[in-house]
């Protein structure tokens, strides 16, 4: 059996929580040896750390996400000390800069109902705080961006970065900034969001990001395959099609096509880049 990991996802989210023995042992199925799991506010971080200590395919990361930002409490950078310190393993994300939240959003979007969005200055204080805070303790950071890069790329060339390297989780940039990232010590993970037509541009850019700078995620529960290719079907309780975690399997087939290269020799390269960052 391939070992595979997921270099991005969130198993706390609701509603995968009822589906936990389900999920769990359709990853042992698939071989997924290890996956990243993203808290994304500081009321996530004792779940997920929880959830680690549980399960030991699972590593945590504690972030403060960019559309969290607004809500941080004023001493959430000494919860995040104290979380990553208590687990030598956990990683510091998700983290980032979302320029979308601020002005492409829908007002009447549920998903910032009640959110205070915090402008792109803010952002990049509570992003570039976390950085160097995981550069102090050199755990990865995993790094979300959406309508940024060019600001993520300033902010990252003035601000300490983790020896190990950092994640830019489903990258979306530009293809001529992938060099300028992997520079700095970036690694790109690919999502089967991607294999979206409207997405054909971003998809591209994962033919030719550098072999010891790719991984693979699934983003679960969110970003369900096309249904073509879901080969896990996961129900939400809205009517809508959750993102089964055991869709990495999925992804790295889709990935392994996409580069012309033998499924064993892609899980091979994604052993050892997920080793060299995360573990």
């Amino acid at each position: 059996m391939l070992p595979l990991y997921d270099a991005h996802q969130h198993f706390h989210f609701d509603p995968l929580p009822p589906h936990r023995a389900a999920l769990l042992a359709d990853l042992q199925a698939v071989g997924l040896r290890r996956a990243v799991v993203n808290a994304t506010n500081e009321e996530e971080w004792p779940v997920v750390a929880a959830l680690a200590r549980t399960h030991a395919c699972l590593l945590p990361s504690h972030g403060i996400h960019p559309w969290d930002c607004g809500q941080r409490s004023p001493h959430w950078l000494t919860g995040l000390r104290a979380a990553l310190l208590a687990d030598p393993s956990a990683g510091v994300g998700e983290i980032g800069l979302d320029r979308w939240i601020i002005d492409g959003v829908r007002p009447d979007d549920p998903r910032i109902a009640g959110l205070r969005v915090a402008p792109l200055d803010e952002q990049a204080e509570v992003c570039a705080a976390q950085l160097t805070l995981a550069a102090e303790l050199n755990r990865a950071a995993s790094i979300h961006c959406v309508q940024a890069y060019g600001a993520l790329l300033d902010l990252l060339r003035q601000t300490p970065r983790p020896a190990r390297g950092f994640l830019l989780h489903g990258y979306g940039g530009p293809a001529e900034m992938v060099r300028s990232f992997a520079d700095l010590g970036a690694y790109f993970s690919f999502n089967i969001e991607l294999l979206q037509p409207r997405l054909a541009a971003r998809l591209e850019n994962f033919r030719t990001i550098p072999a010891d700078r790719l991984l693979v995620e699934t983003d679960a529960p969110t970003k369900p395959p096309p249904p073509e290719l879901n080969r896990f079907p996961l129900p939400g309780g809205d009517g809508t099609e959750l993102n089964h975690p055991a869709n990495i399997r999925v992804a790295y087939e889709q990935l392994a096509t996409l580069r012309g290269m033998p499924l064993e020799t892609l899980a091979t390269l994604v052993e050892t880049n997920f080793h060299q960052l995360f573990l």
